[in-house]
């Protein structure tokens, strides 16, 4: 049986979740990645890989063979200056490759704000935070070089993920506090993020655009004072986004928005292991 060979442009917290989904599903497969760092051998789990330098416009050379040989692409690089690294430094090299399946990791925040409605893929795009911005131009780019160079370039617009290592949990119980704002957001556990790339690296379809997200988008508030119940902290507190000194959080507040992950689930075939947040939650604090 012949190894599928994945190349990995960044191998942070969702492609290494990715990895241990393929390694538990028993495919046979092989895999390299890129770094900011140098070239090195790298192992994890029980795979043993080479991960190339690749910072800014510099990169390793040697990598051009191991992305020319790949046969799925997943690129989770976040753009720099509302450009893509990737295909600013490897679209010539993508363009001729063989490979059958490339996944852009894009954003929800592409949508922006939609004052707490219901959007889908087919929504307007009114990103204009520097999240959304960056990823809205960054989509239209692989967009137009899919269909100029008629490949198989697929995005996956990612809710906030949560996880056992970076949750709410944690954050509650450092600080005791919350944004007092109401504003709505959608999350995926890590897991099935995982699963929902897996979907879609093996599925039939091409050229899809879909929203990776549970079934339960919230409030920041209701989330908070779940969480709050779980550890039993009675005097959490609310907090004016505009008392907080991070300039990502004041970003990240400005929009809200629920988003629907129903052309996902059809598309993919997916039941959601964490289907809310608070399946998601529960399971954190029962195993922590």
């Amino acid at each position: 049986m012949n190894k599928d060979k994945f190349f990995f442009f960044g191998f942070g917290q969702t492609a290494k979740y990715f990895v241990n989904n393929l390694e538990k599903s028993k495919k046979k497969f092989s895999l390299s990645a890129t770094n900011t760092k140098k070239t090195t051998l790298k192992t994890f789990g029980k795979k043993k890989f080479l991960s190339f330098k690749f910072k800014d416009k510099f990169y390793d050379k040697k990598l051009i063979k191991n992305l020319s040989e790949a046969d799925y692409v997943l690129i989770s690089i976040p753009p720099q200056k509302k450009r893509d690294l990737v295909l600013k430094s490897f679209g010539k090299f993508l363009k001729n490759s063989k490979f059958k399946k490339l996944i852009y990791l894009s954003a929800t925040s592409v949508y922006g704000n939609h004052n707490g409605k219901w959007v889908n893929e087919n929504s307007k795009l009114k990103g204009n935070t520097k999240f959304g911005l960056g990823r809205k131009i960054v989509e239209k780019s692989w967009i137009k070089f899919r269909d100029l160079h008629k490949l198989d370039i697929n995005i996956l617009r990612v809710s906030g993920i949560y996880s056992k290592e970076s949750n709410v949990l944690k954050k509650i119980s450092k600080k005791n506090i919350y944004v007092k704002e109401k504003k709505y957001f959608s999350r995926i556990r890590i897991e099935d993020l995982a699963q929902i790339i897996k979907k879609m690296f093996y599925a039939r379809q091409s050229f899809l655009i879909l929203n990776a997200s549970d079934d339960k988008p919230a409030t920041n508030i209701e989330v908070a004072n779940f969480a709050a119940k779980l550890l039993k902290i009675k005097n959490l507190k609310p907090m004016p986004i505009s008392n907080f000194k991070n300039k990502m959080i004041k970003e990240f507040y400005k929009d809200s928005k629920k988003v629907s992950n129903k052309k996902m689930k059809n598309k993919l075939l997916i039941k959601l292991k964490y289907p809310t947040y608070k399946e998601g939650l529960r399971n954190i604090f029962n195993n922590s």
